[in-house]
């Protein structure tokens, strides 16, 4: 009788084995919970990237951390400064599908990219933000008038309408599709469903 609960248990535990070998070869080895941030694309211009990171911080990134009493002030490039902001951004919307894209200026990364005492949020929790979405829109500064004079909010740029981030179409092609999951956990199930029948 021993005999046959454990042929029974190997066959359960070779099952089990043969489904996480299968989702991870569906995730190519990414784990589901995998951090992620969002940066500033390093051929985007320093305009571009500008005024996107005046959106970003007038739409509700945490900037502070780039002021320059900041502990993300140095380096003090517009890259650098426009990577923290577009992440703050990025983290506070729950890392929502098109809140890392700023007109093309900024992707999402899987390397941390905090250094030294700058700490780069990677999720909502740590971003200082909360699940609740909120109740006003920011302000856009008006087009300056002629012969006039403005002072961009953090740097050389402009708050632009249009720099935020882009709602995705119909054509998603995010790991959170509902195509990837429907692959991601139909293909173990039959997987695990053959080789019950097979065994």
């Amino acid at each position: 009788m021993a005999s046959s609960s454990s042929v029974l248990l190997s066959k359960v535990v070779a099952k089990v084995a043969i489904v996480v070998v299968g989702l991870s070869i569906i995730t190519c080895g990414e784990t589901l919970e995998s951090a992620t941030w969002c940066v500033s694309r390093s051929e985007a211009s320093d305009v571009a990237l500008q005024t996107a990171m005046d959106y970003a911080c007038g739409a509700g990134a945490d900037c502070t951390p780039i002021q320059s009493s900041g502990l993300c002030f140095l380096p003090n490039t517009v890259q650098a400064h426009a990577s923290y902001a577009f992440n703050s951004f990025y983290q506070r919307k729950a890392q929502a599908p098109g809140a890392c894209d700023f007109s093309g200026t900024a992707t999402v990364a899987r390397t941390d990219p905090s250094y030294g005492s700058c700490d780069y949020p990677s999720s909502l929790s740590t971003a200082g933000g909360s699940p609740t979405t909120p109740t006003t829109t920011p302000t856009v500064n008006a087009p300056p008038t002629p012969g006039g004079a403005t002072t961009p909010l953090y740097g050389t740029g402009g708050l632009t309408p249009g720099f935020g981030p882009v709602i995705p179409d119909g054509n998603n092609s995010s790991k959170a599709s509902p195509g990837r999951l429907v692959t991601a956990i139909f293909v173990p199930v039959s997987l695990f469903l053959v080789l019950s029948f097979i065994c």
